[in-house]
């Protein structure tokens, strides 16, 4: 009986039953070959190349298989390559990472090669945009020109660790997705530059001169590049059959490449290549192939020289007849137009030949890999624990996209290191991990509310740096470590522990400068269940006097109660000294029986938001102190409440110096010195950070602003007024929709318009509030007609005239350097879309940077009660990269 069977069928039974078969009887070695999206465990030769394939399954764990659409897909595409036939997505998360491990290891060169073909897998008809990371630098922006457009960029780099990673970011365009990702281990004698380890060569183009078929691929090319050829009207192809020799060097040209050539029609022209850049600032390499293909009669010669934009840079030079040669400029050239000319010397009988060529644009390193005793370190945590964040790639970079919880020190010189690491509510059991100690730069620690056990380690007085560690919410056994005690009880360690473990008993006693939560297990789970239903009992529970935050079995962590309204009237002395205003109402001076200042904060009859921010702001006190939630020292500390008929009020800790608007406002005398605006920027930054960052479930302020910074006596910053606040749920979402509000000039335009709210809302309204202590200028500048500071502020950015845009108060009495990054971090803040800003956990240690500079200017300046010493140091460069556009880009043109 016969057996009809078609080709596609045909080709599927040899893909599942070929095994790696070396093409041309070549071995594959530290080949990577991945086909992103094949079936799990699937491996298969390709037909075309020769070269085996695996799926992608061992090299990332995020992402989701995907198969293009038919339309586009084999057999209506005969000549499709089999792994672009399907690919992964990635829906999830804005940064999602392959992890590879070349056989050769770290200080090797490669060659690696990504391919994305959209074709509509989707059914969206609609391709994204994204940005492609090597390591923590950008590789390229990648576009489509239409549904079936397949972009191939490759780059040449250096290994600088035993791990490569190549990540793809999203950059709110759409989702990213990868089709196949190939490595191919390259002669690290070759592709060199100046510059050396520390840049990439991004491939611009690769041409077969003379020829009218793509070469390469492993059939032919060891390395397994691919040339496109290239021929023009102007220029004569020419050939040879005979073998050429390409072992004098390690770039190893394939034989049907170097086999061909191109020579001008007309023997007197030169040969030349132009194209252009839209970037003058742009850095070329040009390698160029170079094998006499004609068997020259004696006293013949062929003789030319080489020039880039009219001036000469190598030659004079003859080809030797079938031995390749590879010719290279030895500095980068760098302009927006280019133009490459061969031209034959004065002594020449023969005109100038081409036979490959290939340009490369320099991507300079400018950001590096994590401390790799970090890593090591967070690798060990993660897989000791199986933690279930996306860690994917370098923990540290790219700067804008550190793993969650995790924030770090960056320098230019170093590699950055870890300084913060949040894993609070991480569902983390068994014994503190041995690894947290080798995390030496550690200066915060968060391992609260999970199911650690065993003792409290040892190994944590290690740490030297460690400023912060919190332990509570655990089943940990027996006392802290002395050392630790000892660094608490002389203030250089704040720590935060349940009670048994100060001793190593239940019974023991509160010990000075030591957190301890007193809240019971019980409570612990029944919090979220009390913080719904607190505000429906309120009123009628409250003037009934059958809820006391005062009585045992209190609700409330702290000394947090409920005030009668007489004792408001008493402690405000009848509401004589009104010290704000607001929305809200009046804040009045009181002074409480201990003689403790506070601000009584009054709802205003003729509030119409009176009552519902009230019970906002009430609210998220009550949930955050149920929780544990609230305690930092750069936030206004909550006191108490009143509740009685129509008098609603809100008791806070008294600030005296006031709000920062007051300070920066231009009717006011006291100027602020450089130095106290960055120490108040980062107060507030510390605080915005503890919100979003240190609360689980983060809080979203919502009304960050000039008069919602107080100011202590000894100018310490905190933030005020919750009214506003919203409480992030933690159902895995990274926004809530919600109704919008705020204030005009410090308003997230993005949440304005989505009605999508996150933390970043709140980092773009401190963008506003950093512009405004660089520049002295309020969020809207009221003159003819109201500018807003961003715009306002925009001309000089461009200019680059920091001198012009700082407070013109200041008399230029700051440091340049330090200006001109914290004017970089603002306008990251206030970037148009969240996606594009920074968290306030990368701000924080850029404005602590911003503050040694300032203090490095060995200027003697009197010390205030606030002074401490910076030994943070972060890279000066900016926290978004730029990708250069390669669309702008012309192709390489003959003349």
């Amino acid at each position: 009986m016969m057996v009809e069977m078609s080709i596609g069928s045909i080709r599927l039974l040899f893909l599942c039953i070929l095994t790696a078969i070396p093409a041309n009887g070549q071995l594959q070695t530290g080949f990577i070959s991945i086909d992103c999206g094949a079936p799990a465990n699937f491996k298969y030769v390709d037909l075309d190349t020769g070269i085996s394939y695996e799926s992608d399954g061992a090299y990332t764990d995020t992402g989701t298989n995907r198969n293009i659409s038919s339309d586009y897909a084999y057999p209506n595409n005969p000549n499709l390559p089999q792994p672009l036939s399907d690919l992964r997505s990635f829906p999830q998360g804005n940064k999602n990472c392959y992890t590879l491990r070349p056989a050769a290891g770290n200080a090797s060169l490669y060659l690696i090669r990504a391919s994305f073909f959209y074709a509509n897998y989707d059914g969206l008809n609609d391709p994204p945009q994204f940005d492609l990371y090597l390591d923590a630098n950008l590789w390229i922006t990648v576009k489509f020109s239409n549904v079936s457009d397949i972009v191939t960029p490759e780059i040449i780099s250096f290994a600088s660790s035993e791990a490569i990673y190549v990540c793809l970011m999203n950059i709110g365009a759409g989702v990213p997705f990868i089709s196949a990702l190939e490595l191919r281990p390259l002669n690290s004698l070759t592709y060199d530059s100046e510059y050396g380890k520390p840049a990439s060569l991004l491939l611009f183009q690769r041409l077969n001169v003379g020829s009218t078929k793509i070469s390469g691929r492993y059939n032919d090319d060891m390395y397994d590049r691919v040339w496109a050829p290239y021929v023009s009207p102007s220029w004569e192809a020419i050939n040879t059959s005979l073998a050429v020799n390409t072992n004098e060097n390690g770039y190893e040209a394939p034989p049907e490449v170097i086999q061909t050539a191109a020579r001008p029609r007309n023997a007197s022209e030169p040969l030349e290549l132009r194209w252009t850049s839209s970037n003058a600032s742009d850095q070329f390499l040009v390698y160029l192939y170079f094998a006499e293909v004609e068997q020259l009669q004696k006293n013949v010669s062929r003789k030319f020289n080489i020039s880039w934009n009219g001036s000469q840079i190598f030659g004079p030079f003859s080809p030797r007849y079938l031995y390749s040669a590879t010719i290279s400029n030895s500095k980068a050239l760098v302009g927006g137009e280019h133009r490459i000319v061969i031209y034959k010397t004065a002594d020449s009988a023969l005109p100038p030949i081409l036979n490959a060529v290939e340009i490369y644009k320099v991507r300079l390193l400018d950001e590096l890999l994590t401390n790799s005793e970090d890593v090591n370190a967070l690798l060990s945590v993660k897989t000791t624990y199986q933690i279930k964040k996306n860690w994917a790639g370098d923990p540290c970079g790219p700067k804008k996209f550190p793993w969650e919880g995790l924030a770090c020190n960056y320098s230019s010189s170093i590699p950055p290191q870890v300084i913060y690491l949040n894993l609070s509510s991480s569902r983390l059991n068994a014994a503190i991990a041995a690894a947290f100690a080798k995390l030496l730069s550690l200066e915060s620690l968060d391992l609260s509310n999970n199911s650690l056990t065993g003792p409290v380690p040892e190994f944590l007085e290690e740490l030297k740096n460690l400023k912060y560690l919190n332990l509570r919410g655990n089943n940990l056994s027996g006392a802290v470590p002395k050392a630790l005690l000892e660094r608490s009880n002389a203030g250089l360690l704040t720590l935060s522990v349940d009670e048994q473990n100060l001793c190593g008993s239940a019974s023991c006693k509160r010990k000075k400068r030591i957190v301890i939560p007193v809240v019971s297990s019980v409570l612990s789970v029944m919090a979220l269940f009390v913080t719904l239903v607190v505000l429906w009992q309120l009123r009628r529970k409250w003037k009934s006097g059958t809820v006391s935050t005062n009585e045992g079995g209190r609700y409330l962590a702290s000394e947090k109660r409920h005030f009668t309204y007489p004792e408001v009237v008493s402690m405000t002395n009848n509401f004589q000294t009104v010290i704000g205003k607001g929305g809200f109402g009046d804040v009045y001076l009181g002074i409480m029986n201990e003689g403790i200042q506070v601000a009584v904060k009054m709802l205003s009859a003729s509030s119409s938001q009176g009552p519902r921010e009230f019970q906002t702001e009430l609210l998220v006190h009550l949930q955050a102190e149920l929780l544990m939630r609230i305690h930092h020292k750069n936030l206004v500390s909550f006191i108490g409440y009143c509740d009685e008929s129509n008098n609603m009020v809100l008791i806070y800790e008294y600030l005296a110096k006031g709000n920062l608007k007051n300070y920066l406002s231009d009717c006011d005398s006291r100027t602020l010195s450089w130095e106290s605006r960055l120490r108040i920027a980062m107060d507030a930054a510390q605080g915005l950070e503890y919100l979003h960052h240190g609360c689980k479930p983060p809080i979203v302020h919502r009304d960050v602003k000039t008069s919602n910074i107080l100011l202590s006596e000894s100018m310490e910053a905190k933030i005020a007024d919750f009214g506003l606040s919203k409480v992030i749920p933690s159902d895995g979402l990274s926004h809530m929709t919600t109704s919008v509000v705020g204030t005009t000039g410090y308003l997230d335009p993005e949440y304005y318009i989505s009605r999508k709210l996150n933390e970043k809302s709140d980092v773009y309204s401190f963008g506003i509030v950093l512009l405004e202590l660089i520049t002295g200028q309020p969020a809207i500048i009221k003159a003819e007609m109201a500018v807003h500071i961003l715009e306002w502020a925009s001309p000089f950015i461009q200019r680059g005239d920091i001198l012009d845009l700082v407070d013109q108060r200041l008399r230029g009495d700051f440091d340049e350097s330090s200006a001109r990054r914290a004017v970089e971090i603002a306008m990251a803040c206030a970037a148009s879309t969240s996606l594009h800003r920074p968290t306030m956990s990368y701000v924080l240690p850029e404005l602590k940077h911003c503050l040694e500079m300032e203090l490095s200017r060995g200027l003697e300046r009197t010390a205030g009660p606030r002074d401490e010493a910076i030994s943070m140091t972060v890279s000066t460069s900016s926290p978004e990269i730029l990708s250069t556009n390669f669309d702008s880009m012309s192709a390489i043109s003959p003349r």
